[in-house]
């Protein structure tokens, strides 16, 4: 089984993809979007249909405290536009901190600042899938 992960920012969504085995997460692509979701669900769209995706693995940002803020009412609204536009199960998955860690990850391996803006979002999509997919397999 496939997945497609994704880690939607305020500009920028981050894209993973699961092996055809769904074990394990590679990072795939970043798309800019500036707000213009319903064109962001048309590239996912293709994405899901070119890759032959089963599943989706949408990031849900929550507060420390476990609650929803602005950011997590969009992930929501986003799963819902997802869900009525691809014939697609749509997952929500805790996100906090992934892309702290991603950061995190680039900086150990010396990545420079400019490389980092363009990949942290692939790289917090694929933690994200790849908690899922660690999660499901056990």
């Amino acid at each position: 089984m496939r997945y497609l992960g994704l880690d939607l920012g305020s500009r920028r969504l981050g894209v993973s993809i699961s092996d055809p085995n769904g074990i394990i997460a590679s990072a795939y692509k970043v798309i800019e979007h500036n707000e213009e979701y319903e064109k962001l669900v048309e590239d996912i769209k293709k994405i899901v249909s070119d890759e032959k995706i089963e599943k989706i693995v949408l990031g849900l940002p929550k507060n420390m405290n476990n609650t929803i803020g602005p950011k997590g009412e969009l992930s929501y609204k986003f799963k819902e536009m997802l869900e009525e536009k691809i014939d697609k199960e749509v997952i929500l998955v805790d996100e906090r901190l992934t892309t702290k860690e991603a950061t995190d990850v680039l900086i150990k391996g010396n990545t420079s600042r400019k490389k980092r803006k363009k990949v942290v979002d692939s790289l917090a999509a694929t933690i994200i899938l790849q908690s899922y997919l660690d999660r499901v397999i056990k």
